[in-house]
């Protein structure tokens, strides 16, 4: 360590405000709208600050739309590392840190509770307002990830059921999970229509806290589920965890603007409710790679819809290893 780089983070994390930013990215990918609203301070302190922890390689953006997002990842190794390290834990027991920890809880509540609410207000009427995703051809792609027949597979993010059906028709077992039960009551219908409606079960839970016991499942698939999630990182985190070991995870979504030249889609927020206009096929393998799995495989797809400017989608899927 030199002393011109011991100087640099003593400067860097001797100031309160970076190290509140530091504690809230360091958990969350979050915007400059909602760092102000968390630390209650005005925009051009959180843009100052988050320039100076940019200018020295401690955040990673990604952009959505017309907002970028901004998260820390802790150096593994290193003066910053050290330093780090250090001022996390004097921070433990800090009740400033405590109330913007609570602040962001609150936030995130506020997402999850407006995505479950949108679909709450929908329920069997979801099936009506998906076909504008034209996601038929995607589907089958995504169920192709998951042979041979047999598995166990958890669908989730279910909405009104139309792939765990699909899936149980082809012989697999179904553990069908939403937050909302008004999808679930639709799902229900459906499921009592099936030949052996013991194939699928409903659970309700919310991705990022699945209701599934460690490696209880052969498989998970998300389908156009990610968008609607506060915190996608931290889901696949959790699709990883209840697949067994040799299992696999699969994702399938639309894609971001740094994939793809695409205008904002705002509509999408306005009439689909979503939170998230797409995702970078980088953040996906950066993301499934975290979860500690392996043989990540992504394939983009253009859009097929010609009726509404859709994003192009990707069918992403990933291992758990199997020791």
């Amino acid at each position: 360590m030199t002393v011109d780089g011991f100087q640099r983070v003593v400067k860097t994390l001797g100031d309160s405000t970076r190290l509140r930013l530091l504690a809230l990215l360091e958990r969350q990918e979050l915007s400059v709208a909602d760092l102000m609203k968390v630390l209650d301070l005005p925009q051009s302190t959180v843009s100052r600050h988050l320039a100076h922890l940019k200018e020295h390689g401690l955040l990673t953006e990604r952009r959505d739309g017309a907002f970028c997002y901004s998260r820390f990842t802790p150096p593994s190794e290193g003066t910053w590392s050290d330093g780090w390290l250090m001022a996390r834990g004097s921070l433990r027991d800090d009740p400033q840190i405590a109330a913007d920890a609570d602040a962001l809880d609150a936030l995130l509540r506020a997402r999850t509770l407006g995505s479950r609410e949108f679909f709450d207000s929908l329920g069997a009427e979801w099936d009506r307002l998906r076909q504008v995703f034209q996601d038929d051809l995607q589907r089958a792609r995504a169920i192709g990830r998951l042979v041979p027949q047999g598995l166990t597979i958890a669908d989730v993010g279910t909405g009104t059921g139309v792939l765990a059906m699909e899936m149980a028709q082809l012989g697999m077992r179904v553990i069908a999970v939403d937050q909302s039960e008004a999808m679930l009551t639709a799902a229900e219908a459906k499921r009592s229509e099936l030949a052996d409606p013991s194939r699928v079960e409903l659970r309700r839970g919310a991705a990022t806290d699945l209701p599934l016991q460690d490696g209880e499942v052969d498989a998970v698939l998300a389908h156009m589920v990610l968008h609607y999630v506060p915190s996608p990182r931290d889901a696949i985190r959790e699709l990883a965890r209840v697949v067994r070991p040799g299992g696999r995870v699969v994702l399938v979504d639309f894609t971001a603007p740094e994939d793809r030249p695409q205008r904002d889609r705002e509509w999408l927020q306005k009439d689909l409710g979503v939170i998230w206009q797409g995702f970078a096929t980088t953040s996906i393998r950066g993301w499934l790679e975290e979860a500690g799995l392996t043989h990540v495989e992504v394939e983009l797809h253009a859009t097929t819809s010609e009726d509404r400017d859709l994003p192009a989608t990707f069918i992403a899927s990933a291992d758990r290893p199997a020791t």
